[in-house]
């Protein structure tokens, strides 16, 4: 069986080689990493160029292998490190600091951390490190430390900042973040949207509403340098939707794609029909989903909500109810997926 793996591996290029193992699952590649040289190399670039999520136990032997092999480290572009169950020692962050200055070539990063280690300032684990992100996520507190780490990352263009801290001082350079095009967020402070998003090309943003707090964090939307085209948006509020509809629309009209997640307000199909009349400010909306908790409507009461929806908002082309079916237009009548299987 090795002869013969050896002699196949000797007449593919190894061009075509790495083409078939960026095919294969991780499972299907590790067992590849004891074969032999030329096998062994290709699929360690395979396994090690995109680490999916990684905790714990795995996350720990994960940087101690990186740390102490050169050749694994350099094949690393994007990494998801998941400390969020674990109490780290200062032993294990410095570990954690002298592996990321091995991933010369890292590009995509995400680093989850336990609300007693996101409560300190631990960005000096980037000390040293030499990448280029395109992609940055983190649950790290937004302080003056992490402004300043990013202010050293001007290729990233997705950012998502997910911790739930409190509100410590975070200012960023005017230059820092210029190509930022994309970014998420599930913290409540106005001020830390509105310092990411001030003057900066962020064209689609995903942010938390809770109450006393709707129209200051709107209002950051406004400080972006370009129009916002796409927002998805998670709301604490207790006000049914049709009031925040028009919050939305006033600073967004040409808004294209809007998702909305409601979390506190309850749905009825009364409800989503007086919706409608809240999209008619909209004018190139083309995408958009609703969910909240509620008694499940049927399909032909979706329906009859996406034709109330579209009527007043001509431009819609997909909808998504919280029956979860996906509506488009086909014949200038609506159906749904389950629709267009049948």
């Amino acid at each position: 069986m090795v002869d013969s793996v050896r002699s196949r591996s000797s007449v593919l290029p190894v061009e075509t080689l790495e083409l078939i193992f960026n095919h294969l699952d991780r499972c299907e590649l590790i067992p590849l990493l004891g074969s032999n040289s030329i096998l062994h190399n290709i699929a360690s670039r395979a396994v090690y160029r995109n680490i999916p999520e990684t905790s714990s136990v795995k996350a720990l032997k994960l940087i101690k292998t990186l740390t102490s092999n050169a050749t694994y480290s350099r094949h690393v572009r994007s990494i998801n490190l998941d400390f969020a169950n674990n109490l780290l020692t200062a032993n294990i962050l410095r570990l954690l600091n002298r592996a990321l200055q091995k991933l010369k070539s890292l590009t995509a990063l995400i680093l989850d951390f336990s609300q007693t280690d996101n409560a300190a300032d631990i960005t000096w684990i980037f000390q040293g490190c030499s990448f280029s992100l395109t992609t940055f996520t983190s649950s790290m507190r937004c302080d003056r430390s992490l402004a300043k780490f990013l202010g050293i990352q001007p290729t990233i263009t997705e950012l998502c900042l997910r911790g739930f801290n409190k509100e410590y001082e975070f200012a960023l350079e005017p230059e820092a973040l210029p190509k930022l095009e994309h970014f998420r967020t599930v913290l409540s402070y106005p001020s830390i949207i509105g310092e990411v998003l001030r003057g900066r090309p962020v064209e689609s943003v995903s942010m938390s509403l809770y109450p006393g707090d709707v129209c200051r964090s709107l209002d950051t939307l406004l400080l972006s340098a370009t129009a916002i085209k796409r927002l998805t948006v998670m709301s604490f509020e207790i006000d049914p939707p049709i009031t925040l509809l028009p919050l939305i629309a006033d600073r967004l009209p040409h808004l294209e794609a809007f998702h909305l997640v409601v979390l506190m307000t309850h749905y009825t199909h009364e409800i989503l029909l007086e919706i409608g009349s809240s999209l008619a400010q909209f004018k190139a909306l083309r995408y958009i989903t609703f969910m909240a908790p509620g008694t499940p409507s049927s399909s032909n009461d979706e329906k009859s909500v996406a034709e109330v929806w579209s009527k007043a908002c001509p431009t819609l082309q997909t909808i998504i109810l919280p029956k979860g079916l996906v509506w488009f237009q086909k014949d200038e009548n609506w159906a749904c997926l389950k629709d267009h299987e049948e």
